[in-house]
Order: structure tokens, then C-alpha cells, then sequence
């Protein structure tokens, strides 16, 4: 049963962290921040808000999907990185919602739930992480 949870929290996190992890990575290295900009918030819905927090807002989500992404997969700073792409989820959810108040959730649905998982099941359970292994070194 021990190993089962283990395996079961190495799933959930490492499924989330590739989810995240590689649409930063398509943002910022593949499509670049700037054309996530343009082509996702220069529209209509969106011109009631400054453009500097519009910009501000494509380069926090972008980078916290990279890089909390990142660290979730090779789990360091776990709840931090949660935390961050908890924040990213409220940001999405409410741009979409703006946009289009009719919107498919199926997307920010399911990370919610692999991130919501996360946070309740006992940090203790999640056994294979960088964190762990340098933990036992020190000890």
C-alpha cells in the first residue's frame, strides 16, 4: 500500500508537471511570449484593461507554467510551485471567463483537479523527489 501511494503521488505530480512544464516551454521558447501576447490578449474582449497588465499577465503565466512545471517534475519546492500554478489557474479561468463567458473548461478542469489532488494528499506520501533524496543525504 505504501509503494502504491508513492507511485500514485509520482504520477499525479509528474502528469501535472509535463501538462505545465511543456506549455510553458511552447510559450516562451516555441511560440515566444510576445506572440502569446498578441495573438491571445490583443483582442476586443480584453480592451478594457491596460496593456502593460495584459503583457504582465502573459509573462507571469508563461513563465510560473515553465518553471513551477519544472519543479514539480523533479519535485523541489512542491507546494510553492502548486501554490503558483494555483494562481495561474484563477488568472485563466478569469480571462476566459471575460473573453467569453461561455467557455470550455475542459482544460483548466482537469489540471484543477491533478493540482487540487495534490495539495490535500499528505506531502509525506510523495517519496520520490529531489527534496527527499537530498533530505536523507543530510540526515
Amino acid at each position: 500500500m505504501t509503494v502504491n501511494r508513492a507511485v500514485g503521488l509520482l504520477c499525479l505530480r509528474l502528469l501535472l508537471g509535463v501538462i505545465f512544464f511543456m506549455q510553458g516551454f511552447g510559450k516562451v521558447f516555441s511560440w515566444g511570449v510576445e506572440q502569446v501576447y498578441q495573438s491571445s490578449f490583443a483582442i476586443s474582449s480584453y480592451q478594457n484593461f491596460p496593456d502593460w497588465l495584459l503583457s504582465a499577465v502573459a509573462y507571469y503565466t508563461s513563465y510560473v507554467e515553465l518553471i513551477a512545471g519544472f519543479l514539480l517534475l523533479i519535485g523541489w519546492w512542491r507546494d510553492y510551485s502548486l501554490y503558483a500554478l494555483a494562481s495561474v489557474l484563477i488568472i485563466v479561468s478569469f480571462g476566459h471567463g471575460w473573453a467569453s463567458p461561455i467557455w470550455d473548461l475542459q482544460h483548466v478542469l482537469f489540471r484543477a483537479l491533478l493540482l487540487v489532488s495534490l495539495l490535500l494528499l499528505p506531502k509525506s506520501w510523495d517519496k520520490w523527489t529531489l527534496e527527499a533524496l537530498l533530505n536523507k543525504k543530510e540526515a
